[in-house]
């Protein structure tokens, strides 16, 4: 796989999914950050091109086997799949991971005061997301969807009462944003998910989850990011 290094992360993940877990390794952002290039991200971390480079390549190497190439995909299945995979999960494992959080705080509190911030950070991404899969399955979805039915009938659509798509996508990458902050807060009190020496099986439990959550989310915003919204820009201004 050629990794010009003026290619953007986003671009790179995009063409092969397989990419992001080398990102992941070397703690570069590939959703909310996906906007930047190979060379201004190793640049920004102080990893060596050359090496990351390297490992991209071997990451690539042969048949993707299973993986699914997204980037092919209609934009009403895009936002579907997102829907039913990626919303759903939040939703699922939301209440299930504060409810650990809430009992290592009470157990663990004392000697890892740090495992407050943590619940106070996640409870608060767990509300605002609550809020903006709501957003997107009420407004911007159903906009997406009408704009790949126009283009699939060949029928003129009008602008919904947002405007152009533009606007509510624009919210979206805000909070996508904001998320992707708080994750690498959590990630940093937490030191990258390491149950501590004196740490339960619950504390190892919801350090798991949170991690397991996180990489999720990644994919999540970075289907979104780098592709839906792109993408959903592009037949809007090629409709109107």
């Amino acid at each position: 796989m050629e990794n010009n290094v003026n290619s953007t992360i986003g671009e790179i993940v995009t063409k092969d999914f397989r990419t992001a877990s080398v990102f992941t390794e070397y703690g570069i952002d590939f959703c909310c950050g996906g906007n930047k290039t190979l060379q201004k991200a190793c640049e920004e971390k102080s990893v060596n091109i050359q090496e990351l480079k390297e490992k991209l390549d071997k990451a690539t190497q042969g048949e993707k086997g299973n993986d699914l190439d997204f980037n092919s995909w209609d934009l009403d299945l895009l936002a579907d799949y997102i829907e039913k995979t990626y919303h759903r999960y939040i939703k699922e494992k939301t209440p299930v991971i504060l409810q650990y959080l809430e009992k290592i705080r009470e157990v663990h509190g004392t000697h890892h005061p740090e495992l407050f911030e943590i619940y106070d950070l996640f409870s608060h991404s767990a509300m605002d997301l609550g809020m903006h899969l709501q957003k997107e399955e009420r407004i911007l979805f159903p906009m997406i969807r009408q704009l790949a039915e126009s283009k699939d009938s060949g029928q003129d659509t009008e602008l919904g009462h947002c405007g152009t798509i533009e606007n509510p996508i624009s919210v979206m990458m805000e909070e996508h944003v904001t998320e992707g902050a708080r994750f690498e807060k959590i990630s940093e009190l937490s030191h990258n998910y390491t149950t501590p020496p004196d740490g339960c099986n619950t504390f190892r439990a919801a350090y798991s989850l949170l991690d397991e959550f996180e990489q999720n989310l990644h994919k999540h915003i970075h289907l979104e990011n780098n592709i839906l919204f792109p993408k959903a820009i592009k037949l809007e201004q090629s409709l109107f």
